[in-house]
């Protein structure tokens, strides 16, 4: 079902995210995440000549590779637009995640490590969110596909992560009935 009709309106800002997730030939994984802010109008920046209307006010870029088990084996990141000079210049501490694993505790890693005055609002909101999902999205379902042809299945590492996937609902009863927890 769409939103309701909104009364009338005027667009002041657009932020758009972009998640990718590739296979790479070596076995590894690509994910990608872009984001951007535009606004409708022109302003000032006490940093900058100014930033016109439609123009990235951010235009950041993040790519983590990782390997089967979620590990990252190389976090990099790029900030190509921004309201102040100084912002790219944090863009390499995304390196720090190397070695860390997507999974449980990676908002806390992500903010331990990156986070607050160590980082970037914008790229540690990138990681932590859609590009953790996309990680998911985009690894979990062909490793485990591996692993279950290998007679290797565990238990889904997604169970109880959300409303759907609680171990006590339907769908976990139809499609892992192994790991299912409800009373019928």
């Amino acid at each position: 079902m769409p939103l309701s009709k909104p009364v009338s309106r005027n667009l002041k800002h657009t932020r758009e995210i972009r998640c990718l997730g590739y296979e790479r030939e070596d076995g590894l994984w690509d994910i990608e995440g872009h984001i951007t802010d535009v606004k409708s109008y022109s302003f000032g920046s006490p940093d900058q000549v100014g930033i016109n209307a439609g123009e990235p006010m951010h235009d950041m870029w993040v790519r983590l590779t990782l390997d089967d088990d979620l590990v990252v084996r190389e976090a990099e990141a790029s900030t190509d637009a921004s309201p102040f000079t100084m912002c790219p210049d944090i863009t390499g501490g995304v390196a720090a995640l190397k070695g860390e694993r997507v999974g449980n505790g990676w908002r806390k890693t992500v903010h331990g490590k990156i986070g607050r005055v160590l980082g970037c609002t914008h790229i540690v909101h990138l990681l932590v969110g859609p590009m953790a999902t996309t990680v998911f999205q985009t690894v979990v379902p062909i490793v485990n596909r591996r692993r279950t042809k290998k007679g290797a299945a565990a238990k889904p590492n997604f169970l109880d992560s959300c409303h759907a996937y609680a171990t006590d609902s339907p769908v976990v009863k139809r499609m892992w009935p192994d790991y299912y927890t409800g009373t019928d």
